[in-house]
């Protein structure tokens, strides 16, 4: 219930507007938003109840501090939370759609999904690839960042809206930039996003999936959360390796997991968005056994492994995410 608040206080700049002004009633909050003070103040109510707000009750002003500041009003952390309140929503629209894959055949593709899935999506990786990308992730791979600054060849398959990629491109000027997703809209609004970056350039974005996307000698290619939405995520990494230089690397990113099936926030957090939506996806591309979006890493070293990539490991990880290094 309270997730859909952060939604509302995102869309209306309810917590961008409370972290720039300070300790305020909810009267003047309401004001400098233009919104209605009755619901303002049930809306901080709920805030103060959830730990995401302050209250002084001798004043009856509210305030973040900046750890909230961090999660809830600046969009550029990497701990902002909202963008992924907004995929969360998609769920609960999709949940008539949910319930048919189960009686039926147990496919919803992508983009059969509400379109709060892919805003959130895009609002929620964001901050974790500005924050951690260019910084963290590329450093941690072998002979990657040389490549790159003396001018390298980058795909990213299932690109989204190409936040990620446009980050690299920014990052890495001398290097030249392909991303490939099979969701028409995403396309479109990543080539929106490059002609407003000024890195139309070098940066191109095509609709293809992993088996039909085009190029070769790629010196890095990238697969962001998305390898276990894919009906062959064996067939998909022999077709990473065939379109690598030899000495390519292929990085991709998958959520962390436990050991065993246990309590854990994560884990909550992971088997729900998959069984809405990573798990169905892959139901319908044709998986006989779907990944999931818990599948772990010794499965995934499996999957490197069956599709002839010889060396694979854990290059970096965050406390939600395994960045995963593998070469031919």
């Amino acid at each position: 219930m309270h997730a859909a608040t952060l939604v509302v206080g995102d869309r209306l700049g309810l917590f961008a507007r409370l972290a720039a002004i300070g300790p305020c009633s909810a009267q003047e909050l309401a004001a400098a938003t233009e919104c209605h003070p009755r619901l303002v103040r049930e809306w901080l109510s709920a805030q103060v109840a959830s730990a995401y707000c302050e209250h002084d009750a001798q004043t009856d002003t509210f305030w973040l501090t900046p750890e909230q500041t961090a999660c809830l009003a600046d969009a550029t952390s990497p701990t902002y939370l909202p963008g992924g309140t907004i995929a969360a929503n998609s769920n609960h629209q999709d949940v008539d759609r949910v319930a048919q894959a189960f009686r039926g055949d147990g496919g919803i593709g992508w983009g059969e999904h509400h379109p709060h899935l892919f805003l959130g999506t895009q609002r929620f990786f964001g901050p974790v690839y500005r924050g951690n990308l260019v910084q963290h992730w590329i450093p941690a791979l072998e002979g990657v960042h040389e490549k790159l600054v003396a001018g390298g060849r980058v795909a990213d398959l299932g690109c989204g809206h190409g936040v990620a990629l446009i980050l690299l491109a920014e990052a890495y000027p001398e290097s030249a930039f392909a991303g490939f997703d099979s969701h028409a809209g995403s396309i479109e609004a990543a080539r929106e996003a490059a002609a407003e970056a000024g890195v139309s350039d070098r940066v191109t974005f095509e609709v293809a999936g992993v088996e039909d996307f085009g190029g070769a000698d790629y010196d890095l290619i990238c697969v962001f959360n998305a390898l276990h939405e894919w009906g062959d995520p064996v067939g998909a990494a022999r077709r990473i390796r065939d379109a690598l230089a030899p000495d390519g690397t292929w990085m991709f990113t998958e959520p962390r997991t436990d050991e065993e099936l246990t309590e854990s926030v994560r884990a909550r957090t992971f088997f729900s968005v998959s069984t809405f939506v990573c798990t169905p996806s892959a139901l319908a591309q044709g998986a006989g056994d779907a990944l999931g979006a818990q599948a772990g890493e010794s499965r995934l070293r499996q999957v490197t492994e069956q599709a002839g990539f010889t060396r694979f490991r854990r290059a970096t990880e965050t406390p939600s995410f395994m960045v995963l290094e593998a070469r031919p």
